[in-house]
This record gives C-alpha cells, sequence and structure tokens, in this order.
C-alpha cells in the first residue's frame, strides 16, 4: 500500500477516534454505577495516580523533545509511545474514577475560583484538541514523513505539554476538596 492510500486510511481511523474518544468520556462521565445500583467501591484512590500520570507524561514529553534535539530518533519514539500509554492510562483511571465516585466540587473562592475554571476549561478544550494532534503526528512518523512530522509535532508538542501540566495542576487546586 502507498503512502497516500496508508495515509488515507489512517485519517479516517484518527477522524473516528477524535470523535468517538470525546463523546464516549462526556457520556461515561454522566453514568455513576453506584448510583445505578450496582455494588462497586468507588476508586477515590485514583485521582492522585492519574494526576502523577499526567506529571510522568510531561517529563516523557519534554525528555522526548531533548532525545531528538540529540538525534536520538529511537529513543525519541519510545519516549513518545510511553506518553501515549500514559496519556491512555489517564483517560482510563479518570473514567473509572468518575464511573465510581461522587463529583467533586471546587471550594475557593474570590480570583482562584476563576482561575480554577479557566485552567480547568482550558485543560478539557485542549486535552480534546490534542486527540487529532497526537494521532496525526504519530501517523506523520509512521509514514516516514518527517519534515511533516515536525511542522505538526510543533503545534502537537506544547499543547499536550499544557494539557499534561494543567491536569497535574487542576488536581492540586482540587484536591482540598475531595471528601
Amino acid at each position: 500500500m502507498n503512502n497516500l492510500a496508508q495515509e488515507r486510511k489512517y485519517r479516517k481511523l484518527i477522524t473516528a477516534l477524535s470523535i468517538i474518544i470525546p463523546i464516549a468520556v462526556a457520556a461515561l462521565f454522566g453514568i455513576n454505577l453506584r448510583k445505578l445500583g450496582f455494588d462497586v467501591e468507588p476508586f477515590t484512590f485514583l485521582p492522585p495516580i492519574y494526576a502523577t500520570i499526567n506529571g510522568v507524561t510531561a517529563v516523557l514529553l519534554v525528555a522526548a523533545v531533548v532525545a531528538i534535539k540529540k538525534g536520538k530518533r529511537k529513543l525519541h519514539e519510545k519516549l513518545n509511545t510511553l506518553a501515549i500509554l500514559c496519556s491512555l492510562a489517564f483517560l482510563l483511571m479518570y473514567i473509572a474514577y468518575h464511573m465510581t465516585s461522587d463529583s467533586t466540587s471546587f471550594g475557593g473562592e474570590g480570583v482562584i475560583k476563576y482561575i480554577y475554571y479557566f485552567i480547568l476549561i482550558s485543560h478539557i478544550l485542549l486535552s480534546i484538541a490534542v486527540i487529532p494532534l497526537v494521532l496525526t503526528t504519530l501517523m506523520r512518523a509512521k509514514l516516514g514523513d518527517f519534515k511533516k512530522h515536525r511542522k505538526i509535532a510543533k503545534i502537537t508538542f506544547p499543547i499536550w505539554l499544557y494539557v499534561a501540566i494543567t491536569g497535574v495542576v487542576v488536581y492540586l487546586m482540587i484536591s482540598p476538596y475531595y471528601v
């Protein structure tokens, strides 16, 4: 299969995942298994774990950039693969937490409340936007189109890094209000 045909195939998959993942997360976010009568323990232990995973993702992303700048392409590839796996682990834990636990409201007042919601909303919106960016960046690398890979990676990297870091910040800001 030539690159153009492979790219079309990948594009369809990227488009599907970029639509399905946010819709699935939003749908599952609204389902609380305990409130539906299922006898499950709440996964209240997960937020610090998935916040840590966001922090690890940020470190992996920075390390991947350092690796490629030093010409270590295989290391760069491995670090980015780990970052993708960390993001996937975060997503699964986030869904599991929200499907078994009551949502926590931010209790801060005044300016800090506006800062929190700005960070939270920008985090959520950019976490949706980063899905097709990460997948397209990955596709470009897998197809060996490194000129286009570098071009989109320059957009993907800061957004993905922002999402990873703000995931930690959101957790730190809301953690005092967990029950």
